[in-house]
């Protein structure tokens, strides 16, 4: 073809990357998203998703080529992004890209992770490759963005947009690092186009499968890579072909333009969000709101009831079935409950606001909280509606016995570029994140010098419990 296609323009930005490095300060930028990680996967090493998935690995065996983190094993790289990715997602405290709605690091990390180590690469290397992968699954994202309707697409139709367009991010990432030129990036991220699914439907009724889904885009990602390196290739208009990624995912509704808008001048990377509360990022702005008021002297107990204002589309995330929102059924459910985590911020949480401790089952199952979630009631707010999903805004009315009424709206979040995290607040996020981890010091100093490393093994001896 004359004109080169979308999979093309992004492999040869790739290959510019993967020869020359990431721009300015983006390195620093990766290496923060990498703790952030490791800190993510290092809390959820004993969750069921990531048990299950380790007694996966444990009994498939093979080659030792890369780090499961906190289960003591070296496994075939592929399976130590499965085990990874599972782990990076798992709590739900992983970074967010908006408007696109999807977590870019939980797929793409892991993957560049157990390929570098499987190969060697240098530190720097890894961060570039990692850093590109990023950007390339948040701009898949951007394509499935309906600016008219305000949201994403892959959302609407109930897809899980951050394992779908990560597993193109994470084979972009797996092929940098493991030294493909620009056609082996391009083959691979065709290649695992194919590869790419993830349904939400666990968000509403129940399930840990979601936990698995940046596991598997990880996966893809590598042995995408792998298929290339051995002569397997993908179409050239993967992305915008008429039975291409964007249509099929997002039908007539997709943007191809969005993905390479400004491509190579412009990075979406500054700007992507880390958590500060390990739960949906459409829960934090209303846990926001709730610590506000308590920060006022609002006592639980003096409340009448509680209306949660947020954007129409989060209704079905964090709203629906109402039912099951006001008793989740365990704690990761709890993440995804609007009334929950109102109500749990209202009593007091721990981390930097809620913290781990407040989605442990029994945490979900405290009746003081139930009883405080049963006098919530969410509501589609307009101006939540105009904002959204550039953020991911709220408004908590509450209603005393005594006839007051108190109002705190919340319009940006935390730990985005408007109101970020502070160096400070990251460190101490990975501090409680890896508590049992004796020199969870030294690993922070390591994985913010990565970019001097001379291959990424060190490190993750570190974390391999």
């Amino acid at each position: 073809m004359s004109t080169p296609t979308i999979v093309h323009r992004l492999a040869a930005v790739a290959d510019d990357v993967r020869r020359g490095g990431l721009p300015g300060d983006l390195r620093q930028d990766v290496a923060r998203r990498v703790l952030d990680l490791i800190g993510n996967s290092l809390a959820a090493t004993g969750l069921p998703p990531a048990r299950a998935v380790t007694a996966y690995v444990r009994a498939a065996g093979g080659t030792p080529e890369a780090v499961a983190i906190g289960t003591g094993l070296r496994v075939p790289a592929a399976n130590a992004a499965l085990v990874n990715g599972t782990l990076a997602h798992s709590l739900d405290f992983d970074d967010t890209h908006l408007p696109s709605v999807l977590h870019p690091s939980s797929p793409v990390v892991p993957a560049a992770l157990a390929v570098a180590e499987a190969r060697g690469a240098s530190g720097a290397a890894l961060l570039d490759a990692a850093g590109m992968g990023i950007e390339v699954a948040v701009r898949l994202g951007m394509g499935g963005y309906d600016r008219a309707l305000g949201n994403s697409e892959f959302f609407e139709r109930g897809q899980h947009a951050t394992s779908i367009c990560g597993a193109v991010g994470a084979a972009v990432a797996a092929a940098m690092v493991g030294g493909a030129d620009a056609e082996g990036i391009a083959h691979a991220a065709g290649i695992a186009a194919s590869m790419g699914a993830g349904l939400l439907e666990a968000n509403r009724t129940g399930g840990t499968v979601k936990r698995v889904h940046c596991g598997w885009a990880a996966h893809s990602g590598v042995v995408a890579a792998e298929l290339a390196r051995h002569g397997l290739t993908g179409p050239p208009t993967v992305v915008e072909g008429r039975f291409g990624f964007l249509h099929a995912f997002c039908g007539e509704r997709a943007d191809v333009d969005a993905v390479v808008d400004r491509l190579g001048t412009h990075w979406e990377l500054p700007g992507i969000f880390f958590k500060p509360y390990p739960c949906n990022h459409f829960t934090h702005a209303g846990i926001d709101a709730a610590l506000a008021l308590r920060a006022r002297g609002i006592e639980p107990a003096a409340i009448e009831s509680i209306e949660l204002g947020v954007p129409s589309p989060v209704l079905r995330t964090i709203a629906q079935p109402p039912e099951d929102k006001a008793r989740p059924q365990s704690g990761y459910h709890a993440a995804f409950s609007g009334p929950y985590t109102v109500a749990a911020a209202l009593l007091g949480g721990g981390g930097l606001g809620l913290g781990h401790e407040d989605f442990t089952d029994a945490a979900a199952a405290d009746e003081t909280r139930l009883a405080l979630a049963a006098k919530v009631r969410c509501v589609a707010d307009a101006r939540c509606d105009e904002i959204f999903p550039n953020q991911f805004p709220a408004v908590l009315r509450v209603a005393m016995h005594d006839g007051t009424r108190h109002e705190v709206r919340v319009d940006v979040n935390r730990g985005g570029p408007d109101n970020p995290l502070s160096s400070a607040e990251l460190a101490a996020k990975f501090t409680l994140n890896a508590a049992r981890v004796p020199d969870r010091e030294d690993i922070a100093a390591a994985v913010l010098d990565l970019a001097a490393a001379p291959d990424v093994a060190a490190l993750m001896v570190r974390v391999r419990g």
